[in-house]
């Protein structure tokens, strides 16, 4: 049996005060003194953390930091003292998509490497948007052989980029066929570049430190490896895919030949591209970044047959199509993508990668389940470093998470690192409760979830559809 996959994570404290959701307003003009006070009395010592906080304090709202929301001094405060309050920055977090609960969570993930617990449980809607919209089957959960981290059976995350052959020619008993390169994954993410649409500060390095301590891929912009800031940078060359960026300089033939790993920008002479690369390296793969818009699906199909052993595609950041008037959301171009490639009998030749919306370590599972190989990621990475991400983000802005400044590279690798610890176990845990031993088998097996819009279709259509 191979060795448990297995990411180590330390405590890397926030380096600015934490944006709570909820704070708890006293009116102490009336207060009695008990000498049992339910201050003293929390669950999670939360207030006697507070009176350590508040004395290097530099604004009033860094006060609603760390409430749990467990209403637990509310109720049983003996002068009904005490009122539940949102924190009025929590609330200015993030956007529509990437939610003030997202972005909390992500930085509780980043900071601990523990899987997030709330105090006052889960309070949201059972169904929504994106991702939202699909629900993973636990029937497996009760089961002790499968109970995740603690199970007494492997559960692998592991994954393959590369071609499979269809079929194995042997001859004399001798196998003929030539197997093409395959590069296995011990977690089905990689890392991608930084994102457009939000002022980065200079993380890059600290990105493809993260992917070589976690065993993972970073893909890195020709134009952006001189500025990678590491020593012996060859060393890193195993855990980094380059983008070869039309409008940068060519990455020498030496370095090249060390990575497993490449990228390229889709355009209607990528035959010609990959093959002079093949020429120059053999056993490096090479995947095609395609916009994920209306066209999407049938140029995926054009490019399975010219034998492109991986495609990337990328949505905008919140998932949806690019440059289309009604976007669909990824999940619903991947199944379409991955049943049309099934159809014409070419799924196992080739790798799909999808990026764009994946913002927590569920969206993960569910991107498998719709048809992915595995998903690339930027934002959360970004979140991670306490990112707000901000809306008006702009070169130059004043950037109220002070990322314009340089980061540390112990304290940057460390909170990404906790991150995909965090995803990891998660991942392992959810696996266990579907029943799921590989996370290869995960992949389009849709029977493993429920989807909002089928159910609903299902249930309600037959009553409320229109009578012809």
């Amino acid at each position: 049996m191979p060795e448990k996959y297995h990411i180590k994570t330390s405590l890397i404290q926030p380096r600015l005060p934490r944006i709570g959701k909820f704070g708890v307003v006293d009116w102490s003009e009336d207060c009695a003194r008990c000498h049992n006070c339910v201050k003293k009395a929390c669950i999670y010592d939360k207030y006697r953390e507070e009176n350590t906080f508040i004395r290097d304090i530099d604004e009033v709202h860094t006060l609603y930091y760390e409430c749990m929301g467990c209403f637990y001094c509310i109720q049983n405060c003996t002068k009904n003292l005490l009122t539940m309050s949102i924190n009025p920055d929590y609330r200015k977090l993030g956007n529509a998509y990437w939610t003030p609960q997202i972005l909390g969570t992500t930085w509780l993930e980043a900071e601990t490497g523990k899987v997030p617990v709330s105090g006052a449980g889960y309070r949201g809607k059972f169904s929504g948007q994106g991702f939202d919209s699909m629900w993973t089957d636990m029937s497996e959960i009760v089961r002790p052989t499968r109970d995740g981290i603690h199970g007494r059976e492997y559960i692998s995350t592991s994954v393959d980029i590369g071609r499979k052959p269809s079929h194995l020619d042997f001859e004399n008993d001798k196998l003929i066929t030539v197997l093409p390169p395959i590069i296995s994954l011990p977690f089905p993410v990689i890392f991608d570049m930084s994102s457009e649409e939000h002022t980065l500060p200079a993380v890059d390095s600290c990105v493809v430190l993260t992917a070589k301590q976690t065993g993972l891929i970073a893909i890195v912009d020709s134009k952006k490896w001189k500025d990678i800031k590491l020593e012996n940078k060859t060393d890193y060359l195993d855990h980094v895919a380059f983008y070869l960026n039309p409008d940068g300089p060519e990455i020498p033939k030496d370095i090249l030949c060390k990575t497993r790993l490449i990228e390229i920008c889709d355009d209607k002479n990528v035959g010609q591209h990959i093959e002079s690369i093949k020429r120059m390296h053999s056993e490096i793969i090479v995947s095609v970044r395609v916009n994920l818009n209306d066209k999407a699906v049938k140029r995926v199909e054009e490019l399975s047959k010219i034998n492109v052993e991986a495609v990337h595609l990328v949505a905008d950041l919140n998932g949806n199509e690019i440059g289309v008037k009604n976007p669909r959301f990824i999940k619903e171009v991947i199944r379409e993508i991955h049943d049309n490639l099934i159809k014409n009998e070419k799924r196992d030749e080739i790798t799909l990668i999808a990026g764009g919306g994946i913002a927590l370590s569920e969206h993960v599972a569910k991107a498998l389940i719709c048809g992915a190989d595995l998903v690339s990621i930027n934002v959360p990475l970004l979140i991670a470093l306490e990112c707000r991400l901000c809306e008006s983000c702009k070169p130059g802005d004043y950037c109220p998470a002070k990322l314009d400044k340089a980061i540390d590279l112990k304290y940057g690798s460390g909170r990404m690192t906790n991150l995909m610890g965090a995803w990891h176990w998660q991942i392992v845990e959810l696996m266990g409760a579907m029943g799921m031993r590989e996370a290869r088998r995960l992949r389009g097996d849709v029977g493993r979830a429920m989807f909002k819009d089928e159910i609903e279709e299902e249930i309600y259509g037959p009553i409320f559809r229109k009578q012809l």
